[in-house]
């Protein structure tokens, strides 16, 4: 129980210092975006409705049993069923994080790209981080259609963009998720600073043996 609850002391603290990275870099503003986390017995910590990731308190995260039900801490998020989808379909996740980034939701507003895969292989590292990008059609948050949507596309990709929203992203750890989150939004904004010059990103040979070396 004791090793329950240092585990459980220290993921509070890691959301916290996670949320406050990206909010005070400018990943996240206002009171948008969440973060989840799973504890070894299945339990999973999220942060709540209406709270700022720039000024998160520990002991106010949402706490939701391995079966769902909201436990203890402040009222959760709408947008909770997005981590258990993923949670659902990423059987190796124990994080996720879900933000309203400017660049990748710029992507999402892009007409012609392809739904399936957003964004071109420009870095050895958006290979690594993300891999792939689909894109969950318009739903408005909270809506159970929304919920589907994001579990169809997360069967082949921990990284699901959602229209008109922003990214949702998995991790085997909360820092895997960070970085992985991170890279999507750089990768973004390379690819809008580059729209209309001729590109040369990494051919499908080496975005193949970038996946067999790193999964």
């Amino acid at each position: 129980m004791t090793a329950v609850l240092s585990e459980e002391t220290k993921l509070r603290d890691e959301i916290v210092t996670v949320g406050k990275s990206l909010f005070d870099r400018c990943f996240t503003f206002g009171s948008t975006g969440n973060i989840s986390a799973r504890l070894s017995n299945g339990d999973m910590l999220m942060t709540p409705t209406n709270a700022s990731l720039g000024a998160l308190d520990p002991a106010r995260l949402s706490k939701f049993s391995a079966e769902g039900v909201h436990v203890s801490g402040d009222k959760p998020t709408k947008e909770a069923f997005l981590h258990q989808c993923m949670y659902c379909e990423r059987s190796t996740a124990s994080a996720v994080v879900h933000l309203h980034s400017t660049n990748a939701v710029a992507i999402s507003l892009i007409e012609g790209l392809n739904p399936e895969d957003l964004l071109p292989p420009l870095t050895a590292y958006y290979v690594m981080r993300v891999g792939k990008l689909p894109m969950a059609p318009y739903f408005p948050p909270g809506d159970a259609a929304l919920a589907e949507a994001v579990r169809e596309r997360a069967r082949d990709s921990h990284a699901v963009l959602l229209a008109n929203h922003g990214p949702v992203v998995a991790g085997k750890s909360l820092r895997e998720a960070q970085y992985a989150t991170e890279e999507l939004e750089e990768t973004a904004k390379l690819f809008l600073m580059l729209r209309g010059e001729k590109i040369r990103p990494l051919t499908q040979e080496q975005r193949d043996d970038l996946m067999e070396r790193h999964g």
